[in-house]
């Protein structure tokens, strides 16, 4: 990227879902809403609306939580069409779709290390792996033109900020995460909303 910042950004990851519900991992699948994840988009569409940004662009993850999340905040917000883009998916876990974190250890004990960190979503046999995922949202913030809403996943948002802040993509498990909240980057920095 070039010292020139990208455009204001505020990114959004889906309310919550049953299977968050239940820790199991979605990746390239989908659940539901819950009825709390449906009231975390009515706030983030009252946030958005607050800070203005119903005048933005605004881009989905295509995959259905992410894409419900942004039509009702858009409901709330009165914000513009939403348009979709692939590069905002949830990283692919192979293998582990599906899985509780639990039947994930029982499987690959070692790819758990005492830090507590998140590492191991880089080892999931078929998986996309974390490098994947920061090639495709580096190519979205060079495409980037106006401010922009995003509305996206857990992983992705994490690895998308270390991006935008110049970080290594080992340092999403530093970055904060949280669903009913907005990420809003500008200037080189980023700031939790909500």
């Amino acid at each position: 990227m070039s010292a020139e910042f990208p455009p204001e950004l505020l990114i959004l990851r889906h309310g919550e879902t049953a299977w968050n519900v239940a820790g199991r991992l979605q990746g390239a699948l989908d659940s539901p809403l819950t009825a709390n994840g449906q009231a975390q988009a009515r706030a983030q569409g009252a946030l958005l609306r607050d800070l203005g940004a119903q005048h933005w662009a605004w881009v989905s993850s295509p995959q259905g939580r992410a894409m419900h999340t942004a039509q009702i905040a858009r409901a709330v917000a009165q914000g513009p069409d939403i348009t979709t883009d692939d590069r905002l998916v949830e990283i692919t876990m192979g293998d582990w779709t599906g899985l509780h974190r639990s039947e994930i250890a029982e499987q690959a004990p070692h790819v758990f290390g005492t830090d507590g960190g998140m590492g191991w979503y880089d080892h999931a046999p078929g998986g996309e792996g974390l490098q994947g995922v920061a090639a495709r949202v580096a190519s979205f913030v060079q495409g980037c033109r106006q401010p922009t809403v995003l509305f996206t996943h857990g992983i992705t948002s994490r690895i998308l900020r270390c991006i935008l802040l110049g970080r290594p993509v080992g340092d999403f498990d530093k970055l904060e995460g949280g669903q009913g909240v907005a990420f809003h980057f500008a200037q080189g920095s980023v700031t939790k909303r909500g």
